[in-house]
């Protein structure tokens, strides 16, 4: 089961650095690990990010980390909104430095990077404004 590659301290780490990374913008970011993807993984992603109603953030600026585990799949699917002020190849540079970290099995690690780094982008982007500003979407590791 995917559960079992992170441990209750690994969990509470990854939705510290989700919290962390909103706490300074209006954006979202969600964490979604399965075992398997028996599909092209970006396709997965988006079925995952509808499936989350990630798309229903007001301002379009979630962010959704899919990992398939098993297969040794992962995504990272922006909304509309954060894609399109992210320069080209944004997505992409959290993606290899996150690989790094998960070749030498540190998955938490590379996960705690890559959402620290795409909290910053919407932080620049979507700033947080502390009237109106609601948690739009939870904070815990969604497992498939």
């Amino acid at each position: 089961m995917p559960q079992d590659l992170f441990s209750e301290d690994d969990r509470a780490l990854l939705t510290a650095a989700i919290q962390e990374a909103e706490r300074k913008t209006s954006g979202e970011i969600q964490v979604h690990i399965e075992k398997y993807c028996k599909e092209d993984v970006l396709d997965r992603a988006a079925e995952v990010f509808d499936a989350l109603k990630m798309q229903e953030t007001a301002a379009r600026n979630a962010v959704l980390f899919y990992l398939a585990t098993g297969d040794k799949k992962f995504a990272i699917l922006g909304d509309a909104g954060i894609h399109a002020v992210v320069e080209e190849g944004f997505w992409d540079d959290i993606k290899e430095e996150m690989l790094g970290h998960f070749k030498s099995g540190a998955f938490t690690k590379g996960l705690e990077i890559g959402i620290l780094r795409a909290g910053k982008a919407l932080s620049t982007h979507f700033p947080y404004a502390d009237k109106g500003d609601t948690n739009e979407l939870p904070d815990d590791i969604s497992f498939g």
